[in-house]
């Protein structure tokens, strides 16, 4: 197995490209990664969200209601309760930040994966808040810094993004 990294000057932009092979007894085979992000500069509609804005919230709604309802308290069904909290969060804040993105504009755009992305970790915080609450040990400080961090974590990300991203 060997890599080779590779820049190639193409008209006005600059790609990096990452080759793998591996070879073996019986063949050979080339993998190319191509690093550049592809650009997604159309903000799509509302209704391009809704089927999994209804598919998250109906499963994470009905699996929540199982989990709560039909379930004893174990440590699976515990898991399973904090999944379908994701779940639902997810759902239920996406049309939050569909909204948001669309209100505050950024550079890049913020495509369908960043929407879907920002969504989920208001699902993530909501399941971890109840994480904390169930062990009686979340305050309001912590639950504070808890939300700046993942807000940090998702502000990092978009700055990696826009340093990745070519303009037209």
């Amino acid at each position: 197995m060997f890599c080779h990294l590779e820049e190639q000057g193409i008209s006005r932009f600059r790609t990096t490209r990452f080759f793998v092979a591996v070879k073996n007894e019986k063949s050979s085979t080339l993998i190319m990664y191509n690093l550049p992000m592809q650009r997604d500069n159309s903000p799509q509609p509302f209704s391009f969200y809704l089927p999994a804005i209804v598919i998250l919230i109906a499963l994470g709604g009905g699996g929540l209601y199982l989990t709560l309802t039909r379930t004893l308290p174990t440590v699976g069904p515990r898991w399973l309760l904090y999944f379908c909290l994701i779940v639902l969060g997810a759902g239920l804040f996406m049309p939050l930040t569909w909204f948001l993105n669309r209100r505050f504009p950024s550079n890049p755009p913020a495509g369908p994966i960043v929407v879907i992305r920002q969504a989920v970790w208001f699902g993530v915080f909501a399941a971890l808040l109840s994480w904390l609450q169930i062990g009686r040990v979340l305050t309001l400080p912590m639950g504070t810094i808890m939300g700046a961090a993942l807000f940090l974590i998702e502000f990092l990300i978009r700055m990696w993004e826009r340093s990745r991203w070519k303009p037209d």
